[in-house]
């Protein structure tokens, strides 16, 4: 029994499937207890019914590309599931790979080997899996190297920097024998799940329309170049992108809004709205996108858009996506990151605690249901299912693939100032010379971009 059907028979015992008898069921029945049999409805217990039973099996021995931040959420997320050893640490800075060790030693009482160049990493004897949380320029390169070792992976989104590395990603996935999920959390969001299955069904009618926008008030540190800290291997970490001034507006954490790392506020945070939209649509990619915005407040500060406005076309309806990372946050906040679909019937409103269905009729009241999830432990419990099960994970590197590009697109539109037609088949912007070199962009020597097409 896998975490996704033991999720979908906790939360509606009723109408799942009879799931079949094995060794691995019993003992996580047992260990489940209440909980399979719907009578904890709790996730926190949820959890706790998935992580006794992961102790039951041999812990999987996991290595981190990147523990500055979100590399460490991701490890943490998987010593609550349960059942991983980290053997091995890898980072750029030396201060935060130090700490990093620290930090794991008291959770496992045991030190992990730690590494500067993730080759190394990937060499530990006995390694199965790996996590990625990297910026999205090295995330291709790991990745492509971990699954020709058929080791297991889990990669923080996007994908990748340019659509081609996702391509070279996805042959190289197809090729390893490694399971490798992406880590697009909000799948695995209650609240985003229950209302997809409401317009699925047809519950709002036929959809004409989606918007979508994650409004916020972006933080500027300094952009004024400086030397880069001590600690930190510069160079190595800009990688096979170009190699820009250190500053701490593009250092650690701060390098989303910048162009050359992690491409904006679209394709960094607001790919989480168009995954979930895109997949409650039943779409892949856009065939259409045209995107216009600039930097009007933030101007000298950031390089990619603080306004921007962008319209996919989508087979089922157009999607329409707005940001505004200044001066917005305060108009409506209960709207501020969330997706509208606009039914003939009703229209449905979903954030990730929170979805409401608005009757079109007048009178009729707005249905609140309000549901919270972890759903970057949940989604981390997937992987790591998927790990011991060898069954298919819930966001894997094609369908990730989907989502990057269409945002990756609206950069494309926004950089060139054009119209994007997009040929899905062929994998090409049509007739858009100027937008189409932008599929790839050149690696800086001596990296070698994976990609040979």
């Amino acid at each position: 029994m896998c975490c996704a059907e033991l999720r979908d028979h906790v939360a509606c015992p009723r109408n799942s499937p009879k799931l079949p008898e094995t060794p691995e069921t019993r003992t996580l029945r047992r260990r489940a207890g209440a909980a399979i049999m719907g009578l904890m409805q709790n996730r926190r217990e949820f959890l706790g019914s998935l992580a006794a039973a992961a102790q039951a099996a041999p812990k999987i021995k996991t290595g981190v590309i990147g523990c500055g931040w979100y590399g460490m959420v991701d490890l943490n997320a998987a010593f609550r599931v349960g059942g991983v050893e980290c053997v091995a640490l890898c980072d750029v800075d030396n201060e935060h790979l130090a700490g990093a060790a620290t930090e794991v030693e008291k959770l496992q009482n045991r030190r992990p080997l730690t590494f500067k160049h993730y080759r190394d990493l990937l060499d530990v004897a006995g390694l199965q899996a790996v996590i990625i949380a990297t910026p999205p320029h090295w995330h291709a390169l790991p990745f492509i190297d971990a699954c020709r070792r058929n080791l297991d992976i889990y990669c923080e989104k996007p994908l990748a920097y340019d659509v081609r590395e996702g391509r070279a990603m996805i042959d190289a996935a197809k090729r390893s024998k490694g399971v490798v999920e992406i880590g697009f959390q909000r799948r695995q969001a209650e609240a985003i799940r229950q209302a997809g299955r409401y317009i699925r069904d047809g519950n709002a009618g036929r959809i004409v329309q989606v918007e979508a926008n994650i409004h916020f008030q972006a933080s500027t540190p300094d952009p004024t170049p400086v030397p880069p800290p001590p600690a930190l291997d510069w160079d190595l970490w800009c990688g096979p992108g170009p190699k820009i001034p250190y500053s701490p507006a593009v250092g650690h954490k701060n390098w989303r809004l910048e162009a050359t790392v992690g491409n904006g506020h679209l394709v960094d945070w607001g790919i989480h709205l168009i995954d979930a939209a895109r997949n409650i649509l039943g779409e892949k990619t856009p065939r259409i996108v045209n995107a216009s915005g600039g930097i009007y407040e933030l101007k000298g500060k950031i390089t990619t858009p603080d306004t921007l406005t962008a319209h996919f076309e989508f087979g089922a309806c157009p999607l329409v996506w707005r940001h505004r990372i200044w001066g917005a946050a305060e108009w409506a906040p209960e709207v501020n990151n969330g997706i509208f679909f606009y039914g003939n019937k009703e229209t449905v409103f979903v954030t990730d605690d929170r979805w409401i269905a608005i009757p079109r009729q007048k009178g009729t009241k707005r249905r609140v249901t309000e549901i919270a999830s972890d759903a970057g432990t949940l989604h981390m419990a997937d992987f790591l299912d998927c790990v011991r099960s060898r069954r298919t994970p819930s966001c894997q590197p094609e369908d990730a693939w989907w989502s990057t590009t269409a945002v990756q697109l609206a950069m494309i539109s926004y950089r060139t100032g054009t119209t994007v037609n997009w040929d899905l088949q062929r994998e090409q912007i049509s007739d858009n010379p100027k937008a189409a070199r932008l599929l790839k962009r050149p690696y800086r020597a001596p990296y070698i971009h994976p990609y040979a097409g």
